[in-house]
């Protein structure tokens, strides 16, 4: 597993002085985007086209021209992008490209905020928050207006933090969501407003600021201060954008703001892998570009360095039934390849056996476990896999889990660090203080209001007569509080001091599992201990947090382990082997998607997923699935897959067991007393029957042989066989 195939740029072997930018290092499209003049441009780089490759040599070309490293803008969606582009870039152009500002959105705000926020009052000391920390706040700010309490039914932490950086991110008003999506909270609208006034003035009390505000605050400094945003403009005069389909409306405002005086925008992007909306990303962002920069050069990049033909040919398939796109069509100059495979097990449990049968025999054939990988829409749909793999005793890894500063150890020990770069840190104070024996919140709260009174924290807690009971224990920690701002200490020293201090009270909170735990302290350690600067590693761990080491399964296998992934999860990513299960219809799509964008998001995640294989693409489905009521149900293959002809698979089918429902059930796995055979159904005025002749656009001439369910016909294919078509979306005629 790993990404673009095709970015390795230590294949060029240029002979010495020759510009990096050269049509030998780059296919035509590549070239001329990485080349392209002044003005805006927008590229369509399709999946595995190089798109990394093209944004790296783009940074080369410009300083090859002369331009200042240090007014080049880089913004990403992941730090580890960001580095991996500009350590490129560097082998290309003799280091220069280390004066390159690049980083993510949330990043990159950060260091504006820091350098130009005090033009809109903002000091340059303030604390980043993650959404643990921002939840806490709300429970706080719920306790405090009197919405909890006993005999109290308010709405959790986690919804009402959903609602308010949803209406950020989504650019909607609290109204809509809460009626669109909760409309039974619809009477706590008017307390949603208040919780959400009092949690920012929460913040700008004490120099706090969320992921939000980072970026709300960042497009604030463009748009409201005249000279801050003629500076931040003038200062960088060309801006890179990667990903630009997962972007926000604050964040193409971000865009917009940056380029104002120049328009010198290039964005890479993909409108068939926008898959985001439910952080916000806006779809339309990518197609719209065009029109907010006039004149945009439109590239799109369609050879493909990573699947073969067969693979592309049916990608290609599934996004060209899209409402609205870039018409693109990936191919690759590489001869051969398998045709994917379509197989449908007659229950989930049968589909699961299928994939970890042909999982083994892949394995046995030569096929590293780490390059197979299994894709499904939601994390519940892998469980009878899981089940099959642990009874066959097969590795696995899923990915997802905590990040390892959303662990309650890690916070612990963390605060300490943010008190010493925002002393007003009330938040991470409040953390430190309750770890004392014998003080509770209330307790807390009466030291704090003292502390966050005077302009040095420090002196006020250091002077604070603590009660006899917990004197011991507040002596200590005012011990640690002062050693900690000892001269000459570097941050892995003062977190050395931190875990000294910390070690038996971790011990005795974490009684049960402290051992374990005590590996994500290590991984910290060892983090810290790169930094010289604490304030940058208080912000990367905010914006960047790593994984936990303790929430990674240990592998015995040599190989490495199977991944198991949700589709959003693997974007980016590629295997020489992919399955992507659960494509019945009413799964994926979920049966809730709407017409429309909905839906239209759904199909955009199925090209992802079967872009993410090289070799081998394999899609299941279940003909039998347990809906959330515990019943089964007949189900059949994704309206997605049946768009696609047929000619571009290999189809397989496994028979159904005595016992299973027949053709002859309806589509909720009910007996049809009438015998579904011998009835009838209408669509748009035509009634359809068993025996009717019809003629099918992509699969050609046939015959009605029944009507399984409702707006339901199976047609027997003169030259594809047997299939059933929903009457929705089939676009049938009659032959007389």
């Amino acid at each position: 597993m790993k990404k673009e195939s095709h970015d390795d740029i230590f294949s060029d072997n240029r002979p010495l002085g020759e510009s990096p930018v050269s049509r030998k290092a780059l296919n035509e499209a590549q070239y001329a985007a990485a080349t392209h003049d002044n003005g805006p441009i927008l590229v369509i780089a399709g999946a595995g086209s190089g798109k990394t490759r093209t944004l790296v040599y783009r940074m080369a070309h410009l300083i090859e021209q002369g331009i200042p490293p240090e007014s080049i803008m880089l913004l990403t969606f992941t730090r580890r992008a960001a580095q991996e582009m500009l350590y490129r870039a560097t082998q290309l152009t003799d280091q220069s490209c280390r004066r390159v500002i690049g980083g993510t959105f949330h990043a990159t705000a950060n260091m504006l905020l820091r350098q130009y926020g005090e033009y809109l009052g903002f000091p340059p000391g303030f604390t980043i928050i993650d959404r643990g920390d921002a939840e806490g706040i709300i429970n706080l700010m719920k306790s405090s207006l009197g919405l909890t309490g006993k005999g109290k039914r308010f709405p959790s932490k986690r919804i009402i933090m959903n609602l308010i950086s949803g209406a950020v991110n989504k650019s909607r008003s609290l109204e809509d969501l809460v009626f669109e999506n909760h409309l039974h909270l619809s009477e706590f609208v008017n307390d949603f407003h208040s919780i959400r006034d009092h949690y920012n003035q929460f913040k700008l009390d004490h120099g706090l600021m969320d992921y939000d505000d980072l970026l709300i605050n960042w497009q604030r400094l463009l748009a409201e201060s005249e000279e801050a945003g003629a500076l931040i403009s003038n200062r960088f005069q060309y801006i890179l954008v990667d990903e630009y389909q997962d972007t926000n409306l604050i964040q193409a405002e971000i865009v917009r703001l940056l380029a104002r005086d120049h328009d010198n925008v290039m964005v890479v992007g993909d409108d068939a892998q926008s898959i985001y909306s439910f952080r916000g990303a806006d779809f339309y962002n990518i197609m719209r570009f065009p029109d907010q920069f006039p004149g945009t050069q439109v590239i799109k990049l369609e050879q493909n360095y990573r699947s073969t033909q067969p693979i592309l040919s049916l990608t290609n398939s599934i996004i060209d039934q899209a409402e609205e796109k870039f018409t693109k069509s990936l191919f690759t100059e590489e001869k051969g390849g398998e045709r994917p495979e379509v197989f449908s097990g007659a229950t989930e449990a049968a589909e699961a056996r299928f994939i970890v049968d042909t999982v083994a025999k892949l394995v046995e054939n030569g096929t590293p476990n780490t390059e197979i990988a299994v894709l499904f829409r939601s994390g519940f749909h892998s469980y009878k896999l899981e089940m099959e793999l642990g009874s066959r005793g097969l590795d696995f890894e899923k990915r997802g889990g905590l990040k390892l500063t959303e662990s309650a150890h890690i916070k612990d020990a963390l605060s300490f660090l943010r008190v010493l770069v925002n002393p007003w840190d009330n938040l991470s104070w409040n953390r430190i203080l309750l770890q004392l024996d014998k003080v509770g919140p209330k307790t807390a709260q009466k030291i704090l209001a003292v502390a966050s009174e005077t302009d040095d924290p420090f002196a006020a807690l250091s002077a604070y007569k603590p009660a006899p009971g917990w004197k011991q224990g507040f002596t200590r920690l005012i011990e640690l509080l002062t050693r900690l701002q000892g001269p000459g200490l570097t941050p892995g020293g003062q977190f050395d001091l931190i875990l000294e201090y910390y070690n038996p009270v971790f011990e005795k909170i974490y009684a049960d599992d402290y051992p374990k735990r005590r590996k994500d302290l290590d991984q910290v350690r060892a983090l810290i201990g790169g930094y010289g600067d604490l304030q940058s590693f208080v912000d990367d761990t905010a914006l960047d947090p790593p994984e936990s080491e303790a929430n990674r399964q240990e592998s015995p296998s040599e190989d490495g382990r199977l991944i198991l992934s949700t589709i959003h999860s693997a974007k980016g990513l590629e295997w020489e082997i992919v399955f992507v299960i659960g494509l019945a219809e009413g799964r994926f799509p979920h049966q809730n998607a709407l017409p429309g964008e909905q839906y239209e998001e759904e199909r955009r995640l199925l090209y992802v997923a079967a872009t993410r294989a090289k070799k081998q693409l394999f899609l299941t489905y279940p003909r039998q699935i347990m809906t959330t009521d515990r019943k089964l149900r007949h189900a059949v293959m994704s309206p997605f897959l049946r768009e696609i002809n047929p000619g571009l698979y290999h189809q397989k089918k496994q028979p159904a067991p005595t016992g299973y429902f027949s053709s002859a059930q309806s589509d909720f796995g009910l007996p049809d007393p009438g015998g579904a055979r011998s009835k009838k159904t209408v669509s748009a005025r035509i009634e359809y029957s068993p025996g009717m002749a019809v003629q099918h656009p992509i699969f050609g001439p046939g015959t009605v042989t029944s009507i399984p369910g409702p707006r339901r016909v199976e047609i027997a294919f003169d030259r594809h066989g047997n299939k059933i078509l929903h009457l929705d979306y089939a676009k049938l005629e009659i032959i007389d």
